[in-house]
């Protein structure tokens, strides 16, 4: 501890050393001046001296008058006496001129006229001489100090050269000694030895102040828990040390404060809106309980915006970077206290939805759902989402949606992609939530909500089809399609296809531009005239974009695409369309992952439910005139009715265990009875389920792959039944097939997979 104030004892020495040096510079000037105004009187009294001096030699001095001389001869003959005694002053000594010259100062009363001046006691006085007064006034050993002349540039005019000269000023010696004396006491107590803190003594101190403060947070929090009405105002006291000052202890002291002040108000926070009181109301008398009540109200909204608006500054001070005056929290601190304000934020916004300011609220979280920083980006995205979740009335969601849809307008729909899931997991909920309140009030907002949403992504379409937006509106549009009114249909239609034919979209935003369009189809738009076929089209040319790389996670957007175009369309779908489709997801099928091709395969297992005559591709022979076109990108003139599904041949050879058992079940022509038929398992789950099921994303086979021997294989291999007389003729017509339609390499891979 000794140690701890000899440190804080060396800012306030040197302040006093700084003082001092001041104190010693304005009294040497104060000391000079004054030294000026001496030397000046004593030259103006020099000057009277003189010129008295000169009065009294050019007048004979008068006697003093003798109070016992009556007659006017006798005072004429003292008057001769006394002329006869005195001394002329040029008769003088010149130790009596100099000793008149030293009393100067205290003669000035030689400069009145001589011939009239008389002592003050006349009566007591009257034979004493002018020298005798002189000789009884006390001697002062004081001289003025001769001044030096310091000679200056001389100054030349028309008369000629004018010397220049300045006195030196005349420093007292005694008061030098002093001031020296106390600037080497001040050096000698700046100059004694601090000893520093250790980094471990220091540790150990803050440690200690840390704890202090802790109990003393604890104790008012406490406190206001116990008896929130009474203890309200510790909540101003708690609240001022966010400002804490020191700086061993300041960071860590305001991050517990700010989430002791956020507990606390989401537990003594009433589950209602505290509005204002009007004059009237607070005018009337009440209760002491009312009246008591009241004074927490206010004092905990008070309190509550100030809180807000802490938080708020510090969020600022991180942006703005800019450090403060006081110089207690560092730059690099701004960022963690900035990360706890938005984490405090956010539980606010998610716990009291119904309580003041959560408008305010809102307005600071949505700005940062767009920060560069990831952690608070995703912080806010995450608290936005848990917002829709329990937002069973609508009411604060709808306040999100229009601050979000403005402030994205506002960045010229510069914004990161999470607003769009945001929206989408909203609409989600709305859809399923179960309100208390009236239907007409939830129709009612939750179609003020999808107008606003729709609203947003019409605009991406067609002013900011360049936005990183796009492929989330696309996305979202996929999935509440069926909610755009119809009047609408026809320009969205439009739109969705210049966007594919633009060449601009990834292969995935393509993909939600077809999603979109069907979904649009299936639903109201079932009764509109409509010739969906260049959509088909685009989706049957790309599938082969496809493969076990990075398009991998895009099957699952084809297999959803599949079922809203073929299946839940079938009354508008041709044989032909569903002969080529389930022919080139077979080919597609060889070339994916695990994963992808159970999900192909499953689709054609339905598609071959819902068109019972595609059997015929598991047939040898071939139906009706011309040739198979498997690189024709028309689905309706390929003649897929004249190929075979030669690929399932190669699938049952499949090292995925799943995959060969799927490629078994259509070979056998997909039974729903017997031993070729699935489990309940597999056949109960859609084509995007089981894709989702045995994802490799863990890097993992679902079920684990055996390794096996080369006998095992062989054994395998001479066990199949399906290497018999008539499939082999089979393998070798379609493997000539594909050898005249099909690329080289493609080709060569085909003889050898089925040697």
């Amino acid at each position: 501890m000794k140690a701890r104030r000899n440190k804080k004892q060396i800012p306030s020495f040197r302040k006093l050393l700084k003082t001092s040096k001041v104190k010693l510079e304005n009294k040497l000037k104060n000391k000079q001046f004054k030294q000026q105004s001496t030397l000046k009187k004593y030259r103006k009294e020099q000057r009277k001296l003189r010129q008295a001096v000169k009065d009294a030699v050019s007048k004979k001095p008068i006697p003093l008058e003798d109070p016992k001389e009556k007659r006017p001869g006798k005072r004429i003959e003292r008057e001769e006496e006394e002329e006869e005694e005195a001394l002329p002053l040029d008769m003088m000594d010149e130790d009596d001129l100099q000793l008149m010259r030293e009393l100067g100062q205290r003669a000035s009363f030689l400069t009145r006229d001589l011939s009239s001046s008389e002592p003050v006691h006349a009566k007591k006085r009257k034979h004493e001489r002018v020298i005798d007064k002189y000789e009884k006034i006390p001697r002062t050993l004081q001289t003025a100090p001769e001044k030096e002349l310091i000679h200056l540039l001389p100054i030349k005019d028309k008369s000629g050269i004018i010397p220049q000269t300045r006195e030196k000023p005349v420093i007292d010696n005694n008061q030098d000694e002093e001031d020296q004396e106390e600037v080497e006491l001040e050096e000698e107590i700046v100059e004694d030895p601090i000893r520093e803190l250790t980094l471990e003594e220091h540790l150990i101190e803050r440690r200690k102040k840390l704890q202090e403060k802790k109990m003393h947070i604890a104790t008012l929090a406490s406190a206001i828990l116990s008896d929130p009405e009474t203890n309200i105002k510790k909540l101003k006291e708690l609240r001022s040390m966010l400002m804490e000052q020191d700086p061993d202890v300041a960071v860590t002291v305001r991050k517990l404060v700010i989430v002791s002040l956020m507990e606390l108000f989401k537990d003594i926070t009433p589950s209602y809106k505290i509005r204002p009181l009007t004059e009237a109301e607070k005018s009337t008398k009440i209760r002491k309980e009312t009246q008591k009540l009241r004074e927490f109200e206010e004092g905990l909204v008070s309190q509550y915006k100030f809180y807000l608006e802490n938080l708020e500054q510090m969020v600022k001070d991180w942006k703005q970077r800019k450090l403060k005056k006081s110089n207690v929290v560092s730059l690099k601190a701004y960022k963690g206290l900035a990360e706890v304000a938005v984490k405090s934020l956010c539980e606010l916004l998610v716990s009291l939805p119904h309580f003041n300011f959560h408008n305010n609220i809102i307005v600071l979280i949505v700005p940062l759902m767009n920060d560069v920083s990831k952690s608070i980006s995703e912080m806010c995205c995450e608290a936005v989402k848990k917002l829709f979740k329990q937002d069973k009335l609508g009411q604060a969601s709808l306040g999100v949606i229009k601050v979000i849809s403005g402030f994205v307008k506002g960045r010229n729909y510069e914004v990161r992609p999470e607003w769009k899931k945001a929206e989408e997991k909203l609409e989600r909920e709305l859809l399923e939530a179960e309100a208390s309140e009236s239907t007409e009030r939830k129709l009612k907002l939750h179609t003020e909500t999808l107008n606003i949403v729709f609203v947003t992504y019409f605009r991406i379409l067609k002013k900011a089809q360049k936005s990183p937006l796009l492929p989330a509106v696309l996305e979202g549009l996929a999935k509440f399609a069926h909610l755009i009114n119809v009047e609408f249909f026809d320009d969205l239609l439009v739109v969705l296809h210049t966007l594919i034919e633009s060449g601009d979209l990834s292969y995935r935003e393509s993909l939600h531009c077809v999603q979109t369009a069907f979904h649009i189809l299936s639903g109201q738009g079932d009764v509109l005239n409509i010739d969906p076929m260049k959509f088909y089209t685009h989706l049957y040319k790309t599938l082969f974009k496809l493969h076990a790389g990075a398009t991998n996670e895009d099957v699952e957007i084809v297999l959803q695409c599949l079922d809203v175009m073929l299946t839940k369309r079938r009354k508008q779908v041709s044989q032909q369309r569903a002969l080529a489709f389930i022919k080139r997801l077979c080919t597609l099928a060889l070339h994916v992952l695990p994963n992808s091709s159970i999900g192909i395969l499953a689709t054609n297992r339905i598609l071959m439910h819902t068109f019972p005559k595609t059997d015929l591709l598991l047939d040898n022979e071939s139906q009706g005139s011309g040739v198979f076109l498997p690189e024709l990108d028309e689905p309706e003139y390929c003649h897929a009715q004249n190929t075979a599904l030669w690929e399932l041949h190669a699938l049952q050879r499949h090292y995925h265990p799943i995959v060969r058992r799927f490629a078994a079940h259509l070979m056998a022509g997909a039974p729903s009875e017997g031993s070729a038929a699935l489990k309940p398992e597999l056949s109960r789950r859609s084509a995007a389920e089981l894709f989702e099921t045995y994802s490799m994303a863990a890097m993992t086979f679902n079920p684990p792959v055996e390794s096996s021997s080369s006998k095992r294989k062989n054994e395998v291999l001479q066990g199949d039944s399906f290497l018999n007389e008539d499939l082999n003729q089979l393998i070798k017509r379609h493997c000539s097939e594909a050898a005249t339609h099909l690329p080289l390499d493609f080709t060569r891979y085909l003889k050898t997979s089925l040697q």
